[in-house]
């Protein structure tokens, strides 16, 4: 069931401006993102920004809740990250996202983005599933 990486950054607004996120379904209870790290993304250390890192996995372990549900909007209730490795200017960060479980309300899901194979973040969380759809 594998398809293509499709840019989800099309609206303007934080991830759009920041270089964009490409999205891809592996399974129904997995999907891949992945974004190339510039220079506006590095810390002073001259490595990636871990808050940079926690907008990707939210924008992209989001997309993946909100595509669990239906493309119904989601919403993020939690996001627990773990900062385990690090990237720097040029490096392409890759994010794995597990559904974990789906309930009429929460997706459940877990994620590690990796950077050269290595794990580098890792997440879990839980999204609300918000009954409206958009207009």
């Amino acid at each position: 069931m594998s398809e293509e990486f499709q840019q989800i950054s099309i609206k303007p607004g934080f991830m759009k401006h920041n270089g964009g996120v490409l999205f891809k379904k592996i399974s129904e209870t997995e999907y891949q993102f992945k974004s190339k790290i510039n220079e506006n993304h590095l810390n002073a250390a001259g490595i990636t920004h871990g808050g940079y890192l926690s907008a990707l996995i939210d924008s992209g372990a989001g997309t993946a809740a909100h595509r669990a549900a239906d493309n119904m909007p989601c919403v993020t209730i939690s996001l627990d990250l773990k900062f385990i490795g690090s990237s720097k200017i040029g490096d392409e960060i890759i994010g794995y996202t597990k559904i974990l479980k789906k309930t009429n309300t929460l997706v459940f899901l877990f994620c590690e983005l990796k950077c050269n194979n290595k794990i580098i973040t890792s997440a879990s969380g839980v999204w609300k599933i918000l009954k409206i759809r958009p207009t």
